[in-house]
């Protein structure tokens, strides 16, 4: 189904293409560009390019723990504000990091740009989306998972291009003045949207309040759902950190050699393929069966690498049915809480499972690279595999408690 101009003035259309927009900057500027800057930032402040990794990776832990307040936040000022701010935090962060003097000032400046992120990314996004119309939000979260998918295809060669000419600095610099001139007036202009999208959507006010079913819940069975929804996007996130860090390693340990590249660079446009294809065929699935598809697709794809290396069909099909777990995963981060929970409480509640999950994919690198030193790889590719069974098996439970006729889940429309 088309976007078509909702309640009022709200264009889903125009919405759903600025926040993609943005969304491409934010994740290519504050997370994907790093890769490409790494090598020549470590040589610039005398540290090893490895110590410069494990400093993005306590940077990416503490933007997980900001995630809660950028929940909070977004409930209580909206969304489209917290963006806002975000934007000109994003864009001081980058300016803070890109002046630098020693290597002690640039993690201060690279933990501000993982914190300014959690509040430009999807958490706030997402939020944003179910406050401009919450009967929209699940196609129009698809829509805008699917623009931001390009993030790293059009970012990492932007980003090379530009450190042809430019030095890491100057690339951090020209990326503070993009969200200041770009992103800024973009997420301004969303919390004005936001404000009238509900009050046309919503005369009454009842859109505030959760689904009918949800509210039928006890405040256990309430508990479980987010316990269990909470432990299958964490281990979803731990198999899909441990995998894409170690993607091209693993694929050479394997025995792939140079075809590891070519298989893994095929991930990215499958994540964006699963997303397309949801958006095209997926209307008919609850979020809680989406959820299953999405989190089988990984330990199948793990598996399949595990029985069929160093057969290169078998690692293609790895790579392709690995992206298509993670481009629905994706999608479902952000239709899931609220096909449970409803509209209350949204951005809290995504932003306290953002958190959750941050903090334990951000120990997935190390871990399997433990096991993988000591055991070896098919071992290592064994517990990451059993992982995302666990994650399977959460998402199954939900499915089940909420097929039972006491609580279905709203349907995508």
């Amino acid at each position: 189904m088309p976007l078509r101009r909702g309640p009022g003035r709200v264009d889903h259309r125009l919405v759903v293409a600025a926040l993609g927009l943005s969304q491409i900057i934010g994740y290519g500027t504050l997370y994907y560009a790093f890769s490409v800057l790494a090598p020549s930032i470590a040589k610039d402040l005398d540290w090893s390019t490895e110590w410069i990794f494990g400093a993005l990776s306590v940077a990416l832990l503490a933007g997980g723990l900001a995630a809660p307040w950028a929940g909070r936040w977004s409930d209580r000022h909206g969304a489209g504000r917290v963006m806002a701010l975000g934007s000109v935090a994003a864009a001081l962060a980058l300016a803070g990091a890109a002046l630098s003097p020693n290597i002690a000032i640039f993690l201060l400046g690279l933990v501000a740009i993982e914190v300014a992120s959690t509040f430009v990314q999807y958490t706030a996004a997402f939020a944003l989306l179910v406050q401009i119309d919450h009967e929209r939000a699940p196609r129009n979260i698809t829509y805008l998972t699917l623009i931001g998918g390009f993030a790293s295809t059009l970012l990492w060669p932007i980003t090379t291009a530009l450190h042809q000419v430019l030095t890491w600095r100057e690339v951090y610099f020209l990326f503070a003045s993009v969200h200041l001139l770009v992103c800024l007036p973009i997420h301004a202009w969303l919390s004005t949207v936001a404000r009238s999208g509900a009050g046309d959507a919503d005369p009454a006010g009842t859109a505030a309040a959760a689904p009918a079913s949800a509210g039928d819940r006890s405040t256990a069975k309430r508990s479980s759902l987010f316990l269990l929804m909470a432990a299958g996007f964490s281990l979803l996130s731990f198999v899909n950190a441990a995998i894409l860090v170690h993607m091209l390693p693993l694929l050479g340990a394997l025995g792939l050699g140079a075809t590891g590249v070519l298989v893994g660079a095929l991930f990215g446009p499958a994540q964006v393929a699963s997303r397309l294809t949801n958006m095209v065929f997926g209307g008919r699935l609850s979020a809680p069966a989406l959820a299953v598809v999405a989190a089988l697709f990984e330990p199948l794809a793990v598996a399949t690498l595990m029985i069929s290396a160093p057969w290169v069909p078998g690692a293609v099909m790895f790579s392709v049915v690995f992206g298509l777990g993670s481009g629905l995963g994706s999608i479902v981060q952000g239709t899931l809480p609220l096909a449970l929970f409803g509209r209350r409480g949204y951005g809290d509640l995504t932003g306290r499972i953002a958190a959750i999950r941050l903090i334990v994919s951000a120990s997935a690198p190390f871990a399997f690279a433990f096991v993988m030193e000591k055991f070896g790889v098919l071992a290592a590719l064994g517990v990451t595999c059993a992982i995302g069974v666990g994650a399977v098996a959460a998402f199954v439970r939900i499915a089940r408690m909420t097929s039972t006729g006491r609580m279905h889940a709203p349907q995508m429309d």
